[in-house]
């Protein structure tokens, strides 16, 4: 091979180190994955619970109440096939009557499955109780993830501003693919708790580090909402295939199943990374950021952390309780409890790709306004639907909103960042990844306690009243003021010194001067 063919590889990776389209190709990728983990435990892991707990549990106490009556249970055809009607055996055992032997019957041994568990209309699970419960038990499962990820966010925060954003993007790969693999393996309540926190560290180390590497590497603010609708796009598709995927292999295939396809999608992210980023490179910021404590007193900066915490608490309610309420109320079979939320995703992804453009021409704050207000009134039309299909426009337009708040705010945050503080991002994104996190973490938890004190209806109400009384708030960024140093720089980079140019009218003489320096300036002239 000749050396030019050679150093085409090289000459390649170099260009892709270099275009800022790839480094957005690794984010969408990243977040992609992190959400598809995100939501195709969705429908798995309350049927499966029930399935390994409750019917594992009737399935192990049945033979023990059987095995003792089991000669007395095996008597009657026995005695039946013999004709041994005057047996006194026949008579102990409490079967019905002579007649009903000699017929080979077994009535003796029907009335007694019903007597212990009658069965349901329509197909619904058993075990109402345990279905209560369970409520709460999987609130604080899904809650874990966004619980650890809000410790962690602002340490990852504080290491991109010393190290850069390449090295904790690869270790949010590294610790995502172990947290697949767990998932995939696990069979216990304990162990997927586990997996469930350990992708939270994973995630935060992702999404910290990719969102501020977008915002560092965007620097328009134009160009940077662009790429965060983008980027955030990766987010709706993988909330978009997560859980009807996850439904529909755990229901054909098996549980390992979608785990094991992400586990591998995920070292293809790996490779990725490794191919266009440079994970060994420390790269310090040129210029320190500000504190994390100065931007979480500004209001401004808190006003749409809000606003991205409460949008997001209501679908991290939903996710717990929506399907379980499904198996209690319409009897859903377990692929409808992944494709319930199908529409969302696929308005989640419209809204994003969509009010990416859109909302910095009509106003973020007004985008993220409607959307809030929007975000509630699908929430309160949640309960009244009666099977699968009376969810698909409250989900639709729940999913729309939360597109518009999240492609609103994500870009408001490093505007905020330019316009009043240093424009160093790792701070401002770990911010925004906590309040992203509160609303899942505080959602699910709280949710499943909710619904089990004054039933799924309220819950509803409840978090859908919170999201239409704070969408107001949004107005104060119309037009957030700028810090005075800020408003200097600024003002020094729209309007730069303009330096002028004067040329003299005459052309000056060489010295020393001779006989003949008139002339030749006269002839010049």
């Amino acid at each position: 091979m000749s050396p030019a063919a050679e150093r085409v590889p090289w000459r390649w990776l170099a260009a892709g180190r270099a275009s800022r389209r790839l480094v957005l190709v690794v984010v969408f990728v990243a977040l992609l994955l992190d959400n598809m983990l995100l939501t195709v435990v969705v429908p798995i892991i309350p049927t499966f619970l029930y399935t390994t707990e409750y019917e594992g549990a009737d399935s192990s106490v049945a033979p023990a109440q059987t095995e003792p009556a089991s000669p007395a249970l095996k008597a009657p055809p026995f005695s039946s096939m013999f004709s041994y009607f005057d047996n006194t055996t026949v008579i102990v055992s409490g079967s019905t009557n002579t007649t009903e032997l000699a017929n080979g019957t077994e009535s003796s041994r029907l009335p007694q499955p019903p007597a212990s568990s009658p069965p349901l209309p329509s197909g619904c699970p058993e075990g109402e109780e345990f279905l209560a419960k369970e409520n709460v038990r999987v609130g604080l499962l899904f809650a874990s993830k966004a619980l650890v990820q809000l410790v962690f966010n602002p340490s990852v925060g504080l290491l991109t501003n010393r190290i850069g954003y390449h090295i904790p993007m690869f270790i949010g790969f590294i610790i995502m693919f172990v947290s697949t693999v767990m998932f995939a393996f696990s069979g216990t309540y304990t162990l997927l708790f586990i997996a469930r926190a350990l992708q939270g560290i994973g995630s935060s180390f992702s999404s910290v580090a990719g969102l501020g590497m977008l915002a560092s590497v965007y620097t328009d603010d134009f160009e940077r909402g662009n790429a965060m609708g983008i980027a955030l796009g990766g987010l709706a598709l993988g909330v978009l295939i997560g859980a009807p995927f996850g439904s529909v292999m755990y229901e054909f295939v098996g549980k390992s199943s979608p785990f094991l396809v992400l586990a591998f999608l995920a070292l293809l992210d790996g490779a990725l990374q490794l191919c266009i980023l440079q994970p060994s490179k420390i790269s310090p910021e040129s210029t320190k950021g500000t504190p994390l404590f100065t931007l979480l007193r500004d209001p401004y900066i808190l006003v749409a952390a809000g606003a991205l915490c409460f949008s997001n608490m209501g679908v991290a309610m939903l996710e717990p309780t929506l399907p379980i309420w499904m198996m209690q109320t319409m009897c859903s079979p377990k692929w409808q409890l992944g494709m319930a939320f199908l529409p969302a995703s696929i308005s989640y992804l419209i809204g994003t790709n969509l009010f990416g453009i859109l909302a910095n021409k009509m106003g973020r704050w007004l985008c993220s306004l409607i959307g809030m207000a929007v975000v509630g009134i699908s929430l309160l039309c949640v309960p009244l639907a009666k099977n699968i299909y009376g969810l698909i426009g409250p989900n639709g337009g729940l999913g729309f909103a939360i597109g518009m708040v999240d492609s609103s705010m994500m870009p408001i945050m490093g505007y905020l960042v330019d316009l009043r503080h240093t424009s160093v991002y790792g701070n401002v994104y770990a911010i925004a990844d906590v309040a992203f996190c509160m609303g899942f973490a505080i959602g699910p938890s709280t949710g499943g306690a909710i619904v089990r004190a004054i039933g799924f209806p309220w819950l509803m109400i409840i978090i859908g009243v919170i999201n239409i009384a704070y969408a107001p708030l949004c107005w104060y960024l119309r037009n957030p003021p700028a810090k005075e140093e800020k408003i200097v720089s600024i003002r020094k980079q729209e309007f730069p010194m303009q330096t002028k140019s004067y040329i003299t009218q005459k052309t000056l003489r060489d010295f020393p001067l001779t006989d003949d320096s008139d002339v030749e300036v006269e002839n010049a002239e």
